[in-house]
């Protein structure tokens, strides 16, 4: 088979609890809640609506600035304090292909999942499919995930079937009390050498559905010790986009960071239910 394959199958481990059995498939997705809270973390085209004059939506905290990265530095970060173990399940190809995913199909879906009209898991609904059919950003390559399966297919195609990669997440070496709260930078980051990635970011949807992306532009990768005043601690991966001049104006990090578009690299720590995939250097 050889040493990709093999690759592969130690990062297909990382996701095998991720997935949901068939038989129960159908049955989880139309009885599973969607919180609710912020929708959607497209960290390209997040709008600065979660910014309102002074107040920030608290889960808007995850950005930060590239000179920021260094021993020391103290700032509020904004990390669920939800059960993991509870969130939506990947579905397997054959069963997320079985349910219509569409704009056209919205009112069908809607249906399916026996969600009101109008109310908030609908608009999730809504929301997350509408950011699926969102054109790419100039050089930004895209793809929304509704299966294990499909996953695994986008990052073949990018990285090759015999590339050696890996799969990373923030970890939460003890649930968070409270989800917002001051971290300090505890150890000298550590740059993650990787010639090319793909971010996967969860959208809010009855079952798990990421937003999958990669941009032709420069991202530097850092594994960042994280420590709260209270003792908690989180072993963190952050991206650094340096290049952001084709993000939308009107971004979060913009306003949050006080800072226009291109200016300077935006930093943002992933939270714990994304996934970084990455082709490692030789």
């Amino acid at each position: 088979m050889g040493s990709g394959f093999a690759s592969w199958c130690i990062s297909c481990s990382v996701l095998v609890l991720m997935v949901v059995e068939v038989s129960n498939a159908r049955k989880i997705t139309r009885r599973h809640h969607l919180e609710q809270g912020s929708i959607g973390s497209n960290y390209l085209r997040q709008p600065s609506s979660t910014v309102h004059g002074d107040h920030v939506d608290p889960s808007g905290k995850i950005f930060f600035k590239m000179e920021d990265l260094k021993v020391g530095k103290t700032m509020a970060v904004y990390f669920t304090s939800k059960d993991l173990s509870a969130s939506p399940r990947l579905l397997s190809r054959k069963e997320a292909d079985s349910i219509p995913f569409s704009s056209t199909k919205l009112p069908e879906i809607i249906d399916l999942f026996e969600f009101s009209k109008g109310s908030h898991q609908a608009k999730a609904v809504e929301y997350t499919i509408k950011q699926c059919e969102l054109e790419p950003l100039k050089g930004e390559l895209r793809f929304c995930a509704t299966s294990l399966e499909s996953m695994l297919d986008y990052a073949r195609s990018l990285f090759g079937s015999n590339t050696n990669i890996k799969v990373l997440t923030t970890t939460l070496l003890q649930k968070p009390t409270v989800p917002l709260q001051n971290y300090t930078i505890s150890d000298i980051p550590e740059r993650i050498p990787s010639s090319s990635m793909i971010a996967c970011h969860t959208l809010p949807y009855p079952y798990a559905v990421f937003y999958c992306h990669t941009q032709k532009s420069e991202t530097r990768l850092f594994r960042v010790s994280l420590g709260a005043e209270n003792g908690e601690k989180v072993q963190a991966i952050a991206a650094c986009h340096m290049d952001t001049s084709e993000w939308d104006l009107d971004h979060v990090s913009f306003r949050l960071l006080k800072i226009e578009p291109g200016s300077c690299p935006v930093c943002h720590f992933f939270p714990p239910d994304n996934l970084v995939w990455v082709s490692l250097s030789a």
